[in-house]
């Protein structure tokens, strides 16, 4: 196909199945033949589908990233960036529109659903004209600001719900948490000696129990607090950028580490209390690390590093691309 449409004019372009294929290509996120057909031939690369639409904007539509980041790799970035369809409706506007629920379903979660559309609107942000931020389209007279809200209110209360339901049930952890690690460090193991001061105080395990008490108490004390962060907050569009996700973030990681030290200083005041009894060792080491281990591998990948990759990872968008056009 590339050897035959070299030397292809504008009506034989439009009257071959070359430019369907294209946004066929575009729909798919095939970069390999955008990339071949276009090197073939660059005046593809100002091709419109029937709503006079360009593959960059259908690209955006599509919310197929790699074909997207094509755009920083031609020569006329600026002029296809000031392109609209024919219903005035700019790259920022297709921006404003619902991702398709293919590629939304791709994403676990209608918080970071949310996340990644406004990850979206953000990058688009940076290659419009500054005008086209107030453009209004033709059909709705709606800024695309105004067309991003409209499209994504349903997703937005989902997000919200998603993020108070998750907060809810770690609150509820968090706080359990907390109630046992302040009684475990009022009824210390073994008791107290005529000094008042514990028996074993001397004893290794001893400050293992008491450290790790006092940091899983720490901890799910964070953790609780930043969960109830989540609970108060008030869940405008901008905050599922960062501000809900890094809450989400430090109260889950804090509340590994609550798990994960409250089963340590359990399992130093069991081996305190028998002493002398070393078969006991290794089985008591293996079914502490059950609940440690089962609860990072309900919570990693997702939602931890999922969040954490989607929010401070390098991103889908690459603005380093090669010169390729």
């Amino acid at each position: 196909m590339c050897e035959e449409i070299k030397d292809f004019d504008m009506q034989q372009m439009n009257s071959s199945p070359v430019r369907p294929s294209i946004f066929s290509a575009v729909s798919q996120g095939n970069v390999e033949f955008i990339t071949h057909i276009c090197k073939a031939n660059p005046e593809l690369v100002w091709s419109i589908n029937h709503m006079s639409r360009g593959i960059f904007d259908f690209a955006i539509e599509c919310r197929q990233e790699k074909i997207y980041n094509l755009l920083y790799g031609i020569s006329a970035k600026d002029w296809i960036s000031n392109l609209v369809d024919h219903s005035d409706n700019n790259k920022l506007h297709m921006a404003g529109l619902l991702s398709p629920p293919a590629q939304l379903n791709r994403i676990p979660g209608a918080a970071l659903q949310m996340q990644r559309e406004l990850q979206w609107y953000k990058e688009v942000e940076t290659i419009v004209p500054p005008k086209f931020l107030e453009y209004r389209n033709r059909d709705e007279r709606l800024t695309p600001r105004e067309l991003f809200t409209k499209n994504h209110s349903a997703l937005l209360r989902e997000g919200e719900k998603w993020m108070k339901e998750a907060a809810t049930s770690y609150t509820v952890v968090g706080a359990l948490i907390i109630t046992i690690m302040f009684a475990a460090v009022i009824t210390i193991p073994g008791g107290s000696g005529d000094t008042s001061f514990p028996i074993f105080i001397s004893e290794k395990l001893f400050m293992l129990f008491i450290v790790s008490d006092a940091i899983s108490l720490f901890s799910s004390t964070t953790a609780t607090l930043t969960f109830l962060g989540i609970l108060t907050s008030r869940f405008a569009e901008d905050d599922f950028m960062k501000s809900l996700p890094t809450k989400m973030v430090i109260g889950l990681a804090t509340l590994f580490l609550a798990i994960a030290t409250m089963m340590i200083a359990f399992s130093a005041a069991l081996l305190i209390i028998v002493r002398g009894q070393s078969w006991i060792v290794i089985p008591t080491i293996l079914l502490s690390s059950v609940p440690v281990t089962l609860f990072a591998w309900m919570q990693f990948p997702p939602p931890q590093v999922k969040i954490t990759v989607s929010t401070y990872g390098k991103g889908i968008f690459n603005r380093n691309m090669k010169r390729w056009l």
